[in-house]
């Protein structure tokens, strides 16, 4: 088997696998040779070998067997040496950790090349992370440790976690970097107490530089990973390594985390990534448009439709960026210019989706349930702050999350002017900007509402 036809059958586990499983874990494997029935791969690391072996290694088996080949069974092994660098990677994916040194069997999984700097679309909503991502991928001294990075899915979490480990390498290519999501970190470790083997864990996750770990909530409840992350942290933070954590909630909201983790955990900078607004949404568009622009050359867009992207897909980047993609796939296949006629045609079930569906009643319960005030008075006449606050927070979120005009919304609340209902939205904004608190509570009750 060769190279070439080994492309061929990874490239057929894409339907089997789904497109990210095969970004992450298949398409790094590298071919070595085909011998005794003995189908040999080279991986970054040992733990994406084990990984691999157990979870896809059948699917591989079958694949190889369909395209004719004589295999009875796969083998994957780390080089002696590394000899893929970060200037040599794949375009797509390469393992976190590749320092100078032979460190062949550093946990971490890989990094997507696309997730630098350079293509994150800084705003108003994201600008304090990125800043914060910026000053911990510069290196040096440990300003705050750990870097805690925290909010809703789609919203740039893990892009600011890759492009940190890539611009650490860049500027620091001996760096032991290790960057890895919590659920990866817990079956490295429950591999180790199945095999008996927690010094040389202990040792591995000790001995690293940065420790970047993803998606920490998915450790809650799990009592003996808890324990050894806690005293993994704590190692690495008194020999002052930096630690860079994300999650998608701040660390006391996280259910079954101990209260000791959660210490830990807000002992750093803990830094929201806020949704997008329209802005924020435009720019990241049309920063795609820019990367389209070569492999759709001769399509065109229509004036407008990136505006119309931008306004009715406000929950998630990844749909808004997956809705750009397949309009721009629909335009080139069927050779026709990009019109909001054809836009709202195509992604007719993503619109559908995306439709704003919350109620100005339903914001009313929510908001009255958090302050624990009657229904009642937080639509009634009475203005005493108690009241009024909540009630003023109400109306941001109808502003906000509902299609209702300023008059609507006031008619809800008793009658209101739309003055009034104006003056509750700026007042709300600029608490927002000067007391976390209230972004805690309008962030807090957001996810609620569109949960």
């Amino acid at each position: 088997m060769t190279n070439e036809s080994w492309g061929h059958i990874r490239e057929e586990l894409i339907s089997s696998v789904g497109k990210n499983n095969y970004t992450n874990w298949i398409e790094p494997l590298e071919f070595s040779d085909l011998e005794d029935g003995v189908a040999k791969f080279y991986v970054p690391t040992q733990f994406m070998g084990n990984w691999v072996s157990r979870n896809f290694g059948d699917k591989i088996l079958n694949q190889l067997q369909k395209a004719g080949q004589d295999v009875a069974r796969i083998e994957f092994s780390v080089p002696s040496t590394r000899r893929v660098r970060v200037e040599d990677a794949p375009k797509k994916t390469q393992a976190a950790a590749q320092p100078s040194r032979n460190d062949a069997d550093l946990p971490g999984a890989p990094l997507d090349a696309r997730f630098t700097f350079d293509t994150f679309v800084v705003g108003k909503p994201n600008e304090l992370a990125h800043a914060a991502a910026r000053r911990v991928a510069e290196g040096g001294t440990v300003t705050f440790n750990p870097l805690f990075l925290y909010g809703g899915v789609g919203l740039g979490k893990t892009h600011l976690m890759h492009a940190i480990a890539w611009e650490l390498q860049k500027r620091s290519p001996g760096l032991r970097v290790v960057y890895l999501s919590a659920e990866q970190f817990m079956y490295r470790f429950v591999q180790a107490l199945r095999e008996k083997d927690m010094i040389a864990f202990k040792q591995l996750f000790r001995a690293v530089d940065v420790l970047m770990v993803d998606d920490v909530q998915f450790i809650a409840g799990k009592d003996a990973t808890q324990e050894e992350f806690f005293h993994t942290f704590n190692a690495l933070v008194d020999q002052n390594k930096q630690i860079i954590v994300s999650s998608d909630r701040a660390p006391n909201e996280i259910p079954g985390i101990e209260d000791r983790i959660v210490s830990r955990l807000q002992s750093g900078l803990v830094v929201d990534l806020h949704p997008t607004n329209y802005e924020l949404r435009l720019g990241i568009l049309q920063q795609k448009v820019e990367q389209y622009s070569n492999q759709f050359r001769d399509l065109e867009i229509q004036d407008g439709v990136l505006e119309f992207l931008a306004h009715r897909i406000s929950t998630n980047v990844r749909v808004l960026e997956g809705a750009l993609m397949r309009l721009f796939a629909f335009g080139a296949l069927v050779g026709r210019e990009i019109t909001l006629e054809l836009t709202q045609d195509c992604l007719a079930d993503v619109l559908r989706a995306s439709d704003r569906k919350i109620t100005v009643e339903e914001i009313q319960r929510k908001v009255s349930d958090h302050y624990n005030i009657r229904l009642s008075d937080l639509i009634g006449p009475k203005r005493v702050r108690t009241f009024a606050r909540p009630r003023q927070i109400a109306m941001f979120l109808s502003k906000q999350l509902t299609s209702r005009s300023l008059p609507e919304i006031g008619r809800r609340f008793g009658g209101r002017d739309h003055t009034t209902v104006m003056h509750g939205v700026r007042r709300i904004e600029e608490l927002r900007a000067q007391d976390s608190q209230i972004a805690e509570d309008l962030e807090l009750l957001r996810r609620s509402l569109e949960a």
